[in-house]
């Protein structure tokens, strides 16, 4: 079933008079069952598709080829692979190995990009955004994106939607980042960024909104599996709980602030305006916590939150996450509703002239 293997077959055959080792017998039993396996894995999942009446599949059935060997996993103690198609859709044109991390980064990034139009860059650190920036050019994105948190993306990964042109990696030349993703690369850009040997630059070759999956997780004993998280909310879809309803302009501050909070883990705060990132607080089991990070960020950077809009992926479950994002500069809300409370976060954000909208959607991220 392995044509890579015919050479090394012959050649123990005539070492053998025609015979083979126990060894290689069970070597090659074992590639024909994995073979003929997932061609039934294949057959099972398709007709279990046809016939099920459920969303998601009664009976799981996975077979993926490993296609790389990985230095490590999450941690150097830790053993790694990659298995699946991974590398037919992001392609590797320079740089070392990557990493566990590394992929779940690349992964990430491109994921976030993906909620945007207009030329956008996306700066992953840890998993998590620290930046992201839109603009009529992919210079202006990068640099509004990076004046987020200048600190914390170095060493980080940037992924652009657009062809990345040379003023652009001019700009990301200019500090270390380890993985660069685009679409496309303009003439002169590889070799530009090239004569940094060790920094990874990926081709993204498949338009991610057209790739379907589940998120799968692996727990003690089993699998968790669930759809994607690709809810897209719209202006139109927006419910305004406040007496002040939201500006134009608060309104796309508050959708680009929400199509990033769903990408930033559990409590997310985000600021923004309606083309960039001012602070991001991520991962904090307080909600007021991540609120508070958001702002101390945003301060670090020298970026003035007065009159942003701030986006959180769940409910405030009392008006002290909402007040502080008032006190942080606030002017509109976007949060899912549907806490027992909501009706004294109203009052607070009409006490202090600040418009909400609803999404009636979560996005939780653990």
């Amino acid at each position: 079933v392995n044509p890579d293997r015919y050479q090394s077959l012959i050649e123990e055959m005539e070492k053998n008079g025609g015979g083979i080792t126990t060894q290689t017998r069970f070597d090659l039993a074992r590639e024909a069952f994995q073979h003929t396996a997932t061609y039934d894995a294949m057959i099972a999942s398709y007709f279990s598709g046809l016939q099920s009446k459920q969303h998601l599949p009664e009976v799981v059935t996975l077979s993926l080829r490993q296609s790389d060997v990985l230095r490590y996993g999450e941690n150097p103690h830790q053993a790694g692979a990659l298995y699946g198609k991974f590398n037919v859709y992001f392609k590797k044109l320079h740089g070392k190995e990557l990493s566990y991390n590394n992929i779940l980064d690349i992964n990430a990034a491109s994921l976030l990009c993906t909620e945007f139009e207009k030329p956008t860059a996306v700066i992953v650190k840890h998993n998590n955004p620290c930046g992201v920036g839109s603009g009529e050019t992919l210079l202006d994105a990068y640099r509004k994106a990076l004046a987020t948190d200048p600190k914390s993306a170095f060493g980080g990964i940037v992924s652009v939607n657009r062809t990345l042109d040379i003023a652009t990696a001019e700009a990301i030349n200019e500090i270390f980042t380890e993985v660069i993703i685009a679409p496309s690369y303009a003439d002169g850009v590889l070799d530009l960024l090239m004569k940094k040997k060790d920094r990874r630059l990926i081709h993204q070759a498949v338009d991610l909104r057209a790739v379907k999956s589940f998120d799968i997780r692996g727990v003690t004993g089993g699998l968790l599996m669930q759809d994607q998280d690709q809810n897209r909310v719209t202006r139109e879809s927006l419910r305004t709980v406040t007496t002040r309803k939201p500006t134009d302009e608060e309104f796309e501050a508050l959708l680009f602030a929400w199509r990033i909070a769903k990408h930033v883990k559990s409590n997310a705060i985000v600021y923004a305006r309606k083309d960039r990132t001012l602070g991001i607080g991520a991962g904090q089991m307080s909600r007021v916590d991540s609120a508070k990070i958001a702002v101390m960020k945003a301060a670090e950077a020298g970026l003035d939150l007065s009159g942003c809009s701030v986006a959180s992926d769940a409910f405030f479950p009392f008006a002290d996450g909402l007040l502080e994002a008032v006190k942080g500069g606030a002017t509109s809300v976007v949060e899912p509703g549907g806490s027992v409370r909501d009706e004294e976060v109203i009052k607070a954000a009409d006490d202090h002239k600040v418009a909400m909208v609803f999404t009636g959607i979560r996005h939780f991220r653990h």
